[in-house]
């Protein structure tokens, strides 16, 4: 497939990276379906990304806001993707629901549609497997916040076709983002590096070495990260990160990415970061980083 023939995108999932997503891809000049099967959530989706776009065109990275959310379609029924070419998936990250989603998503798409998995540590290969058509499965990685972060993983499976990852390269770059091929492998890059600094991060608080606040001023001033680890572990979302280092633990069995028993509790407890109100920092008042 060459990126030129790419018309209409969907996106599987309306939560923050999904609604994000499909502003990316309507900025690019795509039509968009936006499918998720909770209505209220495609509600909030559309007031987001409507947002968005209108921030965009006060910015000037947009000629017309209001023609660029036109193109977008909302849907509660997945059979809603059937005739688009480019699907990517942007759903909790846990393997049973994805891979679930991934064999329907082989019995309604048509065959030659390249379906893409925003996941961050999941094998794409099991995708794809799942999928029955691993040639047209790959990973296409966005960061949070989509609209404004530049990277894009593309991570192809062991029986990924050449042509989707060439052409997931090059779509990629027509949005305005810079794409790196990582391998198929727990967290493929990016997690893999992140993950062990959110976690010490999560264990030196555990452990009394420093507070939330100590933290996460260590790393913007000391280290020059321009958000503290914990103030960037809410921002992703404290559940989310869970899911990744467990998904990273199970499948290298490394000690490094065992999951910090301090987020684990923060997980029970429901305090989930940003999305939430409270995660390692209290978003209540809005005086947190």
């Amino acid at each position: 497939m060459d990126v030129d023939d790419i018309g209409a995108v969907a996106i599987v999932g309306a939560g923050t990276m999904g609604s994000g997503i499909a502003q990316v891809f309507l900025g690019g000049g795509y039509d968009v379906v936006l499918h998720d099967s909770v209505p209220e959530a495609l509600e909030t989706a559309s007031v987001r990304i409507e947002r968005g776009l209108c921030k965009w065109e006060e910015r000037g990275r947009l000629e017309d806001a209001a023609s660029a959310f036109a193109r977008l379609e909302v849907s509660p029924a997945v059979e809603s993707l059937a005739g688009v070419d480019w699907v990517v998936e942007a759903i909790v990250e846990r393997v049973e629901v994805k891979t679930a989603l991934f064999a329907r998503l082989g019995e309604i798409c048509r065959p030659d549609a390249v379906l893409c998995s925003n996941t961050s540590s999941i094998s794409i290969t099991l995708l794809g497997a799942a999928n029955g058509r691993p040639g047209r499965v790959l990973g296409m990685h966005f960061f949070n916040p989509a609209p404004v972060m530049e990277l894009v993983e593309i991570i192809p499976g062991l029986e990924t076709d050449e042509a989707p990852v060439q052409a997931a390269m090059a779509l990629a770059e027509k949005l305005g983002k810079s794409p790196v091929r990582t391998p198929d492998r727990p967290g493929f890059l990016a997690n893999r590096l992140l993950m062990p600094l959110l976690n010490e991060a999560m264990f030196a608080l555990m452990e009394g070495a420093g507070s939330a606040e100590e933290i996460d001023q260590v790393c913007r001033l000391g280290l020059n990260h321009p958000m503290g680890a914990l103030a960037l572990a809410d921002l992703i979302g404290l559940d989310v990160c869970l899911d990744i280092s467990e998904v990273l633990y199970r499948e290298t069995g490394e000690p490094r990415f065992r999951p910090c028993p301090l987020l684990r509790k923060q997980v029970e407890a429901g305090r989930l970061g940003r999305k939430s109100g409270r995660g390692f920092h209290d978003y209540s008042t809005g005086t947190a980083e």
